[in-house]
């Protein structure tokens, strides 16, 4: 069995520009677990435990979806609950665009078992989990909102295998889908 998600790996250029984030978020007083630059990603979505023969399946049904490619911008940090976080992300903005490959990849691996997601997408980059909260925390998400991390071009997304250790995931690409 592997651990498997869907994501959109990000340029090493945008992934350097969340220095700027990270560190006013490692100088708060409460605990985060804030996310290495390389294992930065959008999520389209989370599988889980899947077997090889799955694995096989799965890539041949995302080879099968073909949308035009289009842009993102990372446009400020927020939070699931801006009172209280439990998790702080990088929002991303591309009208729509992610949502509709998130869609798509609902749609073909429906067939396959994984149920249609319910919640609304919200394409995002996860960049921290708050393990200890303080009340600074909410300060530095709101001084961080109208931070711009910049523009990426996506014509690509890929199947992600993620092993996880004592010093946190691994990931591996398994499958690689042009746009």
């Amino acid at each position: 069995m592997v651990r498997v998600f869907v994501a959109i790996d990000l340029l090493e250029s945008l992934r350097e520009a969340f220095s700027e984030v990270h560190e006013p978020l490692r100088r708060t007083s409460g605990r985060l677990s804030i996310v290495k630059p390389p294992l930065l990603h959008i999520t389209l979505k989370f599988l889980g435990e899947v077997s090889s023969d799955q694995v096989h399946s799965i890539s041949n049904a995302l080879s099968s979806i073909h949308i035009p490619p289009y842009d993102v911008t990372l446009a400020g940090v927020s939070a699931d609950n801006l009172r209280h976080p439990r998790v702080i992300w990088a929002t991303v903005e591309d009208g729509g665009k992610t949502a509709l490959l998130a869609e798509e990849i609902d749609s073909v691996l429906a067939p396959l078992g994984f149920p249609k997601e319910t919640r609304l997408f919200r394409p995002h980059i996860t960049i921290a989990r708050v393990k200890e909260y303080h009340p600074d925390i909410p300060e530095v998400i709101a001084s961080l909102s109208s931070w711009k991390g910049g523009r990426m071009p996506v014509s690509t997304f890929v199947l992600k295998k993620s092993t996880l250790t004592p010093h946190g995931p691994i990931y591996e690409t398994i499958t690689e889908v042009s746009l």
